[in-house]
């Protein structure tokens, strides 16, 4: 069985993902219309697990059956996470973007990493994981027991 260190690193906290996981509104930066990139797979994967994904791509309209919105200025409404596939160089604009919109989270998808990001996201007062895929820490933690729980 896994314990809490075996899911900490310095790039997410095991607290920081279950706080984030327990947010139902994921904006998905960078999400493809090609059901085959990794952004699909995962956005699909939340929406079948009870998320509300709201797509953010400026080249598409409509990504499992989901209105696509050009960039989260554009989203009337609250977004609880800001979940980023980008590369690792252009999602500091991503993480920006997210601290406007009054996000609670970011979350850097698996080989996306800017720390300076990240720690500015931190100081606006917005969890952060990075360097981890959400469709995996999902799934790792749904298959957990809650040793808090009595």
């Amino acid at each position: 069985m896994a314990t809490q260190e075996d899911t900490d690193s310095r790039y997410a906290r095991s607290e920081d993902i279950k706080a984030i996981l327990a947010m139902k509104t994921i904006a998905i930066v960078g999400l493809s219309p090609d059901p085959f990139r990794a952004s699909q797979v995962v956005a699909l994967y939340m929406q079948r697990h009870g998320y509300r994904v709201i797509p953010v791509n400026p080249y598409c309209d409509f990504v499992l059956n989901e209105k696509v919105y050009p960039n989260l200025e554009s989203i009337h409404f609250p977004v609880e996470v800001v979940d980023i596939f980008r590369r690792s160089r252009d999602a500091g604009a991503a993480v920006d973007d997210a601290i406007r919109k009054g996000a609670k989270a970011v979350w850097l998808q698996e080989g996306v990493i800017d720390e300076v990001a990240a720690e500015r996201a931190r100081r606006a007062g917005l969890l952060v994981v990075m360097d981890r895929c959400i469709l995996k820490e999902h799934a790792f933690h749904a298959e957990q027991p809650d040793i808090t729980r009595t």
